[in-house]
């Protein structure tokens, strides 16, 4: 299966699940009269918006790249994540509106048992959706998927804190619990909120992704070979869950352009056995100065003009430099 069918797939999964745990909230709160319980409809409502909202911007990211968008259609889903992100949080203020009001002339709770038992399945439901949403989403690079996961993981919190607060109205009578438990759990609603749509913002602005670099960095410090002198310039544009990566290489200035070549192929063929086929490269070869022999560990080279010193280790800040390494004080 491919990338963007899985994708498309998982979210369809999750805007159908919204659409059913929605309707189930609903009974539980037309039978309670739950404060606390509406608190955990109106997630779902944003949950179905944002669901459809998703599976549109899925569609449009996994369109191929064209004339008039030559790095894809991927970054609709930073768009799309920044909607939801700011669905979430308000709906979370609109809860807190509620809670004061609601804390001001405190309303009776029916049928407790009943909300109980459907806001605990609910609660299970969401949170194993969830989490298969953000292992699909961060295998395939999906930010929509992640920024789903994380929604329905915050709605977990929230039906795990109403399903407390429901047992301790249902035991204690205390029926002013409700309008607080709301109040308390609409704040980890507008976190999530904002979280998300912070993601989204970063994504829109390529943001440098310092948990990708990092892991990079390490699959070419650990399959590092002699003839790669250098890299630097390294960078990382994200489009949904394609990945543009341009740097310079630094091999050996004897070396003939199909030599040349086969280096930057075995970079690439490295880093897709970890990132998949969702990754496009740019990379510039750049032939060895005479100050490279100083950082060179290529062993009987003919043309070497100084004695090696030591080996720069690649870091995520110094391959991310526009500047070729160098010992400082050398030549």
């Amino acid at each position: 299966m491919s990338v963007a069918r899985e994708n498309f797939k998982v979210q369809a999964l999750i805007t159908t699940l919204a659409i059913v745990l929605f309707s189930i909230k609903l009974v539980a709160y037309f039978l309670t009269k739950s404060l606390s319980v509406l608190t955990d409809a109106l997630e779902s409502i944003v949950n179905i918006a944002a669901g459809l909202i998703g599976l549109y911007s899925i569609y449009v990211a996994s369109k191929p790249s064209d004339e008039e968008h030559p790095y894809g259609h991927g970054k609709i889903e930073f768009i799309s994540a920044g909607v939801e992100g700011t669905l979430i949080t308000l709906a979370g203020l609109f809860v807190i509106f509620q809670a004061f009001t609601h804390l001001a002339q405190p309303q009776p709770v029916l049928k407790v048992d009943l909300g109980i038992i459907l806001i605990g399945i609910t609660g299970v439901i969401n949170y194993f959706a969830g989490i298969r949403s953000i292992i699909t989403g961060e295998k395939n690079h999906s930010l929509q998927l992640v920024a789903a996961g994380k929604h329905l993981k915050s709605d977990t919190y929230t039906s795990i804190g109403i399903f407390v607060g429901l047992i301790l109205i249902y035991f204690t009578g205390w029926t002013w619990l409700d309008p607080l438990v709301a109040f308390i759990f609409s704040g980890i609603i507008i976190y999530t909120g904002y979280k998300i749509v912070r993601t989204s913002i970063a994504g829109i602005m390529d943001e440098a992704d310092k948990k990708i670099l990092a892991s990079l960095v390490q699959i070419l410090k650990n399959n590092r070979t002699e003839n790669w002198i250098d890299i630097h310039n390294f960078r990382i544009i994200k489009y949904g869950s394609t990945l543009h990566c341009d740097c310079h290489l630094s091999v050996p200035w004897y070396l003939n352009v199909n030599e040349a070549h086969r280096e930057i192929e075995l970079l690439t063929t490295l880093i897709r056995e970890k990132f998949g086929k969702s990754v496009e490269f740019f990379i510039h070869s750049d032939p060895c100065k005479e100050f490279s022999c100083q950082i060179c560990t290529k062993q009987n080279c003919l043309v070497r003009q100084h004695s090696f010193i030591k080996r720069i280790e690649w870091t995520v800040n110094n391959i991310a430099s526009n500047t070729r390494h160098r010992i400082l004080g050398g030549y």
